[in-house]
């Protein structure tokens, strides 16, 4: 059947260190619709791949570079090309906008922002609170303001659904000459937070105490209370909290200072040791990846699945605390949605909470939300798929609406 043609379009981008995502939505009868996805990778290197789908998966377009021509593809050149190929792509509609995924927000920006030369200079002073990631979010945003000016663009933060969490759960045990330098726990992965809390109402959740679990190659856990972040596992950086694909997760302060010291590393050493080669990857010698451990036969492989899953019920049961009680708990994210074996896993941890899983309910969950515990369990488990993209072309659409 022939598409009908619709007139608005937003675009979100998500950049990363060597790569950008990118989503294109209609917006039809005020219902965002995603008709094509896709993604640069490599950038930088001497072998970078581009690919572009509808959302049944075909492909609509696919490139790669490679050597001295890779090695220059950097964010600025990546986010023209993607611009170019969008505008040929559009199928009738008309690009009103671009929303940005932006890591930090800081104590600035608690609420989506519009972004314009002065917005993103500001942002760029948050460039020290993520060091791996801010930059690179900020720079498509800065490539489209010199390219074409008059695009509206929305930034949507990571850090902005925290904003109303108490002081006692943002606060560091600091003397006030750091912490007013912005030293707080600002908590990360809000948006997809934020998409999840959207979907709590229609479970019966609304108004409930839960915890989510976003496990992926990055991973962290939220408190939330009637739609709002009480407590989060990562705090001034997405380093804290559990152990992730390579990052390590909280760890004793006192270990760097002995590394400083004993091993002579210094903040770049540490830096790439923290989030790059611990973890996961760290702790299995193998990969970063879960479904990888979960098919070794090496005994780290299963040591590195056998921390992450006890970690995250340690930190359940933290937040179950800073809530009062515990309702529900979501599984979202890469892992979270599709690992049965870790939520096995948390879920005999947390069995005290009153968790009884229903193990077939586990192994086939199907598509979409789904309860995974059984009718008598105190304390209901389902997996609920996670949508960042689709929150912050929410956000955009909203904020685009208001400046018209």
């Amino acid at each position: 059947m022939r598409r009908r043609k619709i007139s608005n379009a937003i675009i979100v981008i998500n950049a990363g260190s060597s790569s950008i995502k990118f989503s294109l939505f209609a917006d039809e009868t005020r219902q965002l619709e995603l008709f094509l996805k896709g993604q640069i990778e490599g950038l930088r290197t001497d072998n970078a791949h581009f690919i572009a789908r509808h959302p049944a998966g075909d492909v609509v377009g696919e490139r790669r570079w490679t050597g001295a021509e890779a090695g220059a593809f950097d964010h600025d050149a990546a986010t023209r090309f993607l611009m170019a190929f969008i505008n040929t792509h559009l199928e009738g509609h008309t690009v009103e906008a671009v929303g940005h995924r932006i890591v930090h927000g800081g104590g600035d920006f608690t609420a989506p922002a519009a972004l314009n030369a002065a917005v993103l200079d500001r942002l760029a002073a948050f460039v020290p609170l993520a060091p791996l990631h801010q930059r690179h979010n900020l720079a498509p945003a800065r490539s489209i303001l010199a390219s074409t000016p008059g695009l509206f663009q929305v930034g949507c933060f990571d850090t902005a659904f925290h904003a109303t969490q108490p002081v006692l759960a943002q606060a560091f045990a600091l003397p006030a000459d750091i912490t007013d330098r912005g030293v707080r726990r600002y908590g990360f992965h809000g948006l997809s937070y934020e998409y999840i809390a959207g979907q709590l109402p229609a479970l019966g959740l609304g108004d409930a105490k839960v915890i989510v679990a976003h496990l992926g190659n990055g991973a962290s856990l939220c408190a939330i209370d009637a739609g709002r972040s009480v407590a989060s596992t990562m705090g001034f950086t997405a380093v804290e909290g559990l152990p992730m694909g390579t990052r390590s997760g909280t760890l004793d302060p006192g270990v760097l200072l002995y590394l400083m010291d004993e091993m002579h590393m210094g903040p770049r050493d540490l830096e790439k040791l923290l989030y790059q080669r611990s973890g996961l990857l760290g702790v299995s010698g193998i990969s970063s990846d879960m479904r990888t451990l979960e098919t070794s036969p090496e005994p780290r492989a299963k040591l590195a699945v056998d921390l992450f899953t006890y970690r995250i019920g340690r930190e359940i049961g933290s937040l179950a605390a800073a809530l009062g009680g515990l309702d529900a708990l979501v599984f979202t994210a890469g892992i979270g949605e599709h690992s049965a074996g870790v939520r096995e896993a948390v879920c005999r941890h947390t069995a005290w909470l009153g968790v009884e899983l229903d193990s077939g309910a586990n192994a086939h969950p199907g598509e979409g939300a789904a309860r995974i515990s059984t009718p008598d369990s105190r304390t209901a488990v389902w997996i609920v798929p996670t949508d960042e993209e689709q929150m912050i072309a929410r956000h955009t659409r909203r904020l685009l609406t208001g400046a018209n």
